[in-house]
């Protein structure tokens, strides 16, 4: 039920920290915002684990991001006892400052050791027929020499050359085979075996069927061939596995595609050619100097793009790890080799199984893009491997234009009709991919069957004025069509009747998608006899057109989900559930009613939801009509004990330009800011843009949402007796024709003093021990913040971030212009230019290898260096072989012991330069209830403008 292929075309997994809720495959829901990839859907079904660490997103984000497969989770806490609370923070780490200067990785407190060792939950899938479910159990974090092993940097992506696939993948370490039954009661678990000891599973897949498992593994041995991975079946009935291909010499060639279930009993692999060879040979002599030209004069714009084809060489090793040979596999052991050896990105058979749609990059290559803008070819094969015809080759794309929703030229989005056997559609720009240029209509979809007859032409299916964002289809007579433009923050969703040009389209919802409260909702999907993913249709006693819509109900209060029958005719809609308001966060997860070609009966809906509060970590159940009954599924321990009593409250409070703010503090187990006073306090947060002050001080996320506690999480050092007020809302606001970074700093300072102030007046934080902190665009907010406002903070952790924007000219995070035209907003905004006012303590923290567009290693080692020149107090931790997040254990754990040193020091133990702050008046020293007479509200975290939430597996 799991899709790998969103995932794996480009770009590596980044898994999220947090540990909740336990971690379950979905697919990919539809959004007003973003509509699905329906042809991602079809033979969706592998699971794959989780790639390199990140810090921890929102709660929002986590239950979207069925893309993102794995989400990383804790186990039971080793039964570790509750903390004594101590108004003065938890003992000082074991090592001392003098042993960190000698080099070596070092340990945190034993508090926040235990709670980062806990073992991980498994990952959850559903069968296609919903009466298994899969335990992918996982192991905790990986050690450093993982990261060591060499890898290759090409055209954007990183490549482990033993295992021939995409470097870092963490894995699997066993699958458990569950049958459940009507009333949510597992049945004893039936282990996968057959496998050799120690393997390492990815890529899981149900067969459509659902009576066959499809996974690859690899053993880590001296032999190179032992690493490479290998393609394994497993019967769900008997556990049994055994590799796919009889030979001992055919591997997985994992760079970009894997493998796909074409039928019940036969997969389309991706495998290494056997006729390969060794790997070319980097010459000891240039055969020349590296020349880049533009004489042509051509506007090219790019932003900070890393791991780029440097020479030659570098092309021919690209060529030589992704090239892949398709092989037909059936599961009698017969297999067949179809088409050339290619640098094949997608295989995406058809839902009748008569076609592939087959989807490869060639040369020319480039120095300056990532492979994702190579030339494009996309082909049309049957499944026995005949080609049938070409739809479209794609130039090199070195010119897209920096400004947002910009595009590639030509035919784009090319994907199968999932309601019909083998019709194909696609989006093709009107404007050249320039988001500058003013045209109507600006995006055309269009569709065709795979064989037209008698040449027909392409039928134009809808035409847009925004930028095409997906559709999500049911049947000959409804699908909704999404649209959006970033500039604006307009989105639209509009109802087409696909097989029928007598009904014309029209606007479902046209709103802002900042504006959380109008959000309808999304609709929920249900899996065909086919494997593919169209919109749920509700069968009542009228002929109206009824789905579901199911919404993340974001309120003043905080988030309410909620599931609705709605009527796509009339806009009525109906309530059928929705979460408790009271204690419990419930959300909706997945539609588990049989698949069927037909309607849904209203009286024979399942759903599956997730229920969690403040203190309890979340539970699965399943939901049935008419009667409503609930039965849980899931009874997962509790992750971290020891600060099972932690306290948890969304706060409100104003900027003073009348913005409203939130944020979620947290307190350790037992305190009391009566009794135990002021505490020290670390504020974490990440900045975020909007268009209009209502909609940043909209309320995201539930006040029972569960504290789910990564391995870098900031909520860590609540088991050292801080304060932790988490995810701030820290909005930068644009409203009509200004840009909102044009009064970044003004902006960043304003929320920032309101946050500190509030937390002062509540008396749960010591006016003179603060601290703030962030991870990437929060490390640069961060800097900010201690260059811009010194009286607020007495040190600063910077994680990861950029803070010199003169070195990311073409635009970063969502600013388009070019620093040549907003060169003051560059200047201003960069904290690298204030090196010179910033006298407060900061520790910057940087992956070696970081890959991320713009945050370059290089950022932290300039910022140092500037910092330093001016007598700054402020140390830079460089961690070897990680990237942008940190995944590695070794590293990780020093992360933590640098940052709880750093806070011991100039935090805890912080008293020579009291901050002046005579602005509060009498307040920092008056104690008030930890409610502050303030409605529960969440903190905003950056989830961006496209919501996804989720609604089907």
């Amino acid at each position: 039920m799991l899709l790998h292929k969103v995932y794996t075309r480009f770009s590596l997994l980044y898994p999220t920290l947090s540990s909740s809720p336990p971690p379950l495959l979905r697919s990919l829901p539809c959004s007003p915002h973003r509509a699905p990839r329906p042809l991602r859907f079809r033979r969706a079904n592998h699971m794959n684990s989780s790639q390199a660490a990140s810090p921890a997103p929102s709660r929002l984000a986590r239950l979207a991001a069925f893309a993102t497969a794995a989400e990383s989770g804790a186990g039971n806490a080793n039964g570790s006892s509750a903390p004594t609370f101590s108004s003065a923070a938890a003992s000082p780490p074991q090592e001392d400052e003098e042993s960190s200067n000698l080099g070596g990785y070092m340990l945190p407190p034993k508090e926040i050791r235990d709670i980062v060792d806990a073992p991980p939950l498994p990952v959850l899938s559903f069968s296609p027929h919903r009466d298994k479910i899969l335990f992918l159990k996982r192991r905790s974090l990986p050690p450093l020499a993982e990261l060591a092993r060499p890898e290759e940097k090409l055209a954007g992506i990183r490549i482990d050359g033993d295992y021939n696939a995409r470097s870092r993948m963490s894995f699997y370490t066993g699958i458990g085979i569950h049958s459940l039954s009507d009333d949510g009661k597992l049945g004893p678990e039936t282990e996968v075996h057959g496998f050799p000891d120690g393997a390492k599973i990815n890529f899981v897949s149900w067969s459509r069927d659902g009576r066959h498992l499809s996974f690859s593994i690899r053993v880590d041995e001296e032999d190179s061939n032992s690493s490479k991975f290998r393609v394994w079946v497993a019967d769900i009935e008997t556990g049994k596995a055994r590799p796919v291909f009889q030979s001992p010499d055919i591997f997985l060639n994992a760079v970009f595609d894997n493998f796909v279930w074409v039928n019940d009993s036969t997969l389309l692999v991706c495998t290494i050619p056997e006729s390969r060879g060794s790997p070319p040979k980097k010459p000891l002599v240039p055969s020349g100097p590296k020349v880049q030209s533009n004489e042509q004069k051509n506007v090219i714009q790019l932003r900070t793009f890393q791991d780029l084809l440097k020479d030659e060489y570098d092309a021919d090793l690209f060529d030589y790890y992704s090239t892949s040979q398709l092989v037909l596999a059936s599961l009698d052991g017969t297999m067949k080799p179809i088409g050339p050896p290619a640098v094949y990105t997608s295989i995406d058979p058809s839902p009748d199984e008569k076609y592939v749609l087959v989807t490869s990059i060639h040369r020319p290559y480039s120095y300056i893009v990532p492979c994702g803008r190579f030339p494009k070819k996309v082909e049309l094969w049957t499944t026995n491997g005949n080609f049938i015809r070409e739809i479209c080759d794609l130039p090199l794309a070195e010119d897209i234009p920096i400004a947002f929703n910009s595009v590639r030229k030509g035919k784009r989005s090319i994907n199968w009709r999932p309601d019909k056997p083998s019709t194909l559609y696609w989006v093709e720009t009107q404007d050249g991919g320039d988001a500058k240029v003013e045209v109507s209509p600006r995006d055309i979809v269009y569709m065709e069957s795979a064989e037209p007859i008698n040449g027909e032409e392409p039928e134009v299916l809808h035409k847009l004025d925004l930028r095409y964002g997906g559709i999500s289809w049911c049947d000959d007579s409804f699908a909704l069509v999404y649209e959006s433009w970033y500039k604006t923050r307009r989105t639209r969703t509009w109802v087409i009747s696909p097989d029928n040009k007598d009904v014309s389209p029209r606007i479902l919802f046209d709103r802002s998608s900042e504006d959380v409260y109008s959000d309808p909702g999304s609709p929920m999907m249900r899996r065909t006899q086919d494997g593919t993913y169209v919109i749920a249709k509700i069968k009542k006693q009228d002929d109206g057109t009824y789905i579901l819509l199911y919404g993340r109900g974001a309120t003043p209060e905080g988030n309410v989900p909620f599931l609705d029958l709605f009527d796509v005719n009339t806009g009525d809609k109906e309530r059928i559930w929705e979460s408790d308001k009271e204690k419990y966060y419930e959300t909706v997860v997945a539609l588990m009613s049989d698949y069927t070609d037909a309607n849904l009966s209203i009286d024979q809906l399942k759903i599956l939801t997730s229920k969690e509060s403040k203190t309890e970590n979340p539970q699965y159940f399943l939901q049935t009509w008419p009667d409503k009954k609930v039965f849980q599924i899931t009874n997962f321990p509790h992750p971290y004990p020891q600060l099972a009593c932690l306290q948890k409250e969304m706060i409100r409070y104003q900027r003073k330009d009348g913005v409203q703010l939130t944020a979620t503090l947290y307190l350790p187990p037992g305190y009391s800011p009566s009794k135990d006073g002021p505490l020290p306090c670390l504020i974490w947060s990440y900045p975020g843009e909007f268009k209009s002050k209502d909609a940043a001080g909209q309320v995201r996320g539930s006040p029972n949402e569960f504290a789910g506690i990564g391995p870098t999480s900031p909520l860590l050092w609540l088991a050292r007796g801080f304060a932790v007020l988490s995810g701030p809302t820290i909005p930068i606001i644009g409203e009509g024709d200004e840009e909102a970074n044009d009064r970044y700093v003004e902006q960043l300072v304003a929320s920032a003093e309101a946050a500190v102030e509030e937390v002062i007046r509540r008396g749960v934080a010591h006016p003179d021990k603060i601290a703030v902190g962030g991870h990437s665009y929060g490390a640069f907010m961060t800097a900010n913040l201690l260059a811009h406002a010194p009286h607020l903070f007495c040190c600063g952790i910077a994680r990861s971030g950029a803070y010199n924007r003169t070195l990311t000219p073409f635009g970063f995070q969502n600013e388009d212009r070019t620093l040549w035209e907003a060169t003051n907003t560059y200047i201003e905004m960069s904290p690298f230019m204030s090196a010179n006012k910033i006298m407060k303590p900061i520790l910057l923290i940087h992956g070696e290898e970081d890959n991320n567009s713009g945050t370059l290693t290089m950022q932290s080692d300039r910022f140092f260096n500037a910092l330093k020149g001016h007598g700054a107090l402020c140390r830079l931790v460089i961690l070897p072989f990680e990237s942008h997040g940190y995944s590695a254990r070794e590293s990780i754990m020093h992360v933590l012991w640098e940052t709880d040193t750093w806070l011991q020091k100039y935090c805890v133990n912080n008293s020579d330069n009291p901050t002046d702050h005579s602005s509060n008046n009498d307040s920092e020293n008056k104690a008030v209830p930890a409610t502050g007479g303030v409605p529960d509200q969440e903190s905003f975290h950056e989830d961006g403008i496209h919501f996804t939430p989720r609604s089907l597996l």
